[in-house]
């Protein structure tokens, strides 16, 4: 979960990430900590939509390269379920655009995410309509409201990331394989991890404050080492038969669409960059490619073989290496286990 968070925040347009897991497991937790990572945004200081002051839309807009400028933290956007479609997209100021004759935009959450993370909890909740939305967007990176025979289209670049627990029901096929990648959560069964995990909950409960002190220092480490991934990431190379091989693995998975071979190899891409390289190897490859096809298989009701396994195998077949044990495969393998 942490590694598919990580990476689309080095390149976020691997598509985003859909967590599912058991309750509990801290999946809200880890995705709204994922903020205070990164760096601060430059931003035009009066900008509904968080842009850049080298954005040439803004520049052309305001008819000046002298821009206010201001640093703001990259944006966390909760989505609720109960959001209307006015609210996610904006909506426009009719009686304004009257009395006035001008366009008056009310910007929504959609134009808050640009440039930050969009998060929705219970996404297998959401009104199917509203993930179609969310999805257009993401997928475009532009969001257009149409209202009333008056047109607005204004930016909407985010990593959209959605979390729910399977027993609540699962998102439509064609929903789930827009997002570019699908970690699977379960319950800790180590005890000494769990004892680790409840002793780090009551010292953050007692004082938040010396506990983020505390991290700091790890934390800011971290945030380095995603800045300097994001500037490596354009001179990272894959070999073009490494990429022969993993649409290989697409089709022997009979994987509709080509979704799955252009995310493996952007996630494949992301991991070299955060490790520091600038070359592509086979375990980077063997890392990333069950979260990015896990969710694209088609499902087979009499099949009880679990798709990270499933996925695992075909990668050992195409690319030569040892067959995984289906007990300790990806995807089986219990959280905290070694």
């Amino acid at each position: 979960m942490k590694l598919a968070l990580l990476l689309n925040v080095i390149d976020p347009r691997i598509g985003g990430v859909m967590i599912m897991g058991d309750r509990g497991t801290g999946k809200s937790t880890t995705i709204r900590a994922l903020a205070d990572l990164l760096p601060e945004l430059r931003t035009v200081a009066d900008d509904p939509f968080n842009r850049s002051p080298e954005d040439p839309d803004v520049i052309a807009e305001r008819g000046t390269e002298d821009l206010p400028v201001a640093l703001k933290k990259v944006p966390m956007v909760d989505l609720p379920l109960g959001a209307t479609e006015d609210r996610v997209c904006g909506t426009i100021d009719i009686e304004k655009a009257l009395s006035e004759g001008v366009k008056a935009f009310e910007p929504g959450l959609l134009a808050k995410a640009n440039r930050g993370i969009l998060y929705v909890d219970e996404v297998n909740l959401l009104d199917d309509h509203l993930v179609d939305v969310l999805l257009d967007s993401a997928a475009s990176g532009w969001n257009t409201v149409e209202r009333e025979g008056i047109s607005i289209r204004h930016p909407a670049q985010f990593v959209l990331v959605g979390s729910g627990n399977p027993e609540e029901g699962e998102l439509r096929p064609q929903l789930l394989d827009r997002f570019g990648m699908h970690a699977e959560i379960r319950t800790v069964k180590d005890p000494e991890l769990r004892v680790q995990i409840v002793e780090q909950r009551s010292e953050f409960d007692q004082n938040p404050a010396s506990y983020l002190e505390k991290h700091k220092a790890h934390q800011d480490e971290l945030q380095d080492k995603l800045v300097k991934a994001q500037e490596l990431l354009p001179s990272v190379t894959i070999d073009h038969e490494d990429r022969v091989r993993i649409s290989q693995v697409c089709s022997e998975l009979d994987v509709d669409g080509l979704r799955g071979d252009i995310v493996t190899n952007r996630a494949a891409k992301a991991l070299a960059a955060y490790e520091g390289r600038t070359e592509v190897t086979l375990s980077d490859i063997q890392r990333v490619i069950v979260l990015c096809l896990r969710h694209r298989l088609r499902k087979d009701p009499l099949e009880g073989i679990d798709s990270g396994y499933k996925v695992e195998k075909v990668f050992s077949q195409v690319f030569g290496v040892a067959e995984p044990d289906a007990e300790a495969a990806n995807g089986r393998q219990p959280v905290g286990a070694r």
